[in-house]
């Protein structure tokens, strides 16, 4: 009887050990100008995309997008942001920015069954598949076309009127912003 309340016990600690705490994202935002525009908060889908999650964390952690600008911002579609690498409003490259990562490996797609609508966080990537890195984007308006061709990473919980306010890009250029709006802090919260 001791033997199998011992058990028991055992197990139920395995499984609270295993569950975490729900990870987000919180973003603040600033104008090219260094004039806040205000948080945004990201709830975390780690049981949906794990690998995916870990990397945004991590990079969060280390400070990586810190600084680093919404490069392409398109109207009624989405704001993109990430690009550690050439993105950073420090070491700025106008003409590399979107085309960079992290000093880490791409990771391999993790598609869910979760609808790109307002609000929800995608991974970037290249035309190939299994190539997303460090840049994401937060949809402004359903975009049920992109729904099983990127890795979902999130939502928007607090501060989807932040996101709308970030600087538009141009759509001739492709939503490629002058003088983007950039993210002052990134770091994960409970």
């Amino acid at each position: 009887m001791l033997y199998r309340l011992s058990q028991l016990v055992g197990c139920l600690l395995l499984l609270f050990s295993s569950l975490s705490v729900a990870e987000k994202l919180q973003l603040t935002i600033e104008s090219a100008q260094g004039q806040e525009k205000g948080v945004v908060t990201i709830f975390l889908r780690a049981d949906k995309a794990p690998n995916h999650v870990k990397r945004i964390m991590r990079l969060a952690e280390e400070g990586r997008y810190d600084g680093v600008v919404f490069h392409r911002v398109i109207d009624y579609f989405m704001a993109q942001t990430g690009d550690v690498e050439y993105g950073n409003s420090k070491k700025y490259n106008n003409f590399k920015v979107g085309t960079g990562g992290s000093p880490y490996d791409d990771l391999k797609a993790e598609f869910s069954e979760i609808a790109f609508t307002e609000g929800v966080v995608g991974m970037a990537r290249s035309r190939y598949i299994h190539s997303a890195n460090s840049q994401f984007f937060i949809v402004t308006d359903s975009q049920l076309g992109l729904n099983g061709q990127y890795t979902v990473i999130g939502e928007v919980v607090e501060g989807m009127e932040v996101v709308h306010r970030i600087k538009k890009g141009s759509r001739a250029e492709n939503g490629k912003v002058d003088q983007p709006d950039r993210i002052k802090s990134a770091k994960i919260i409970d």
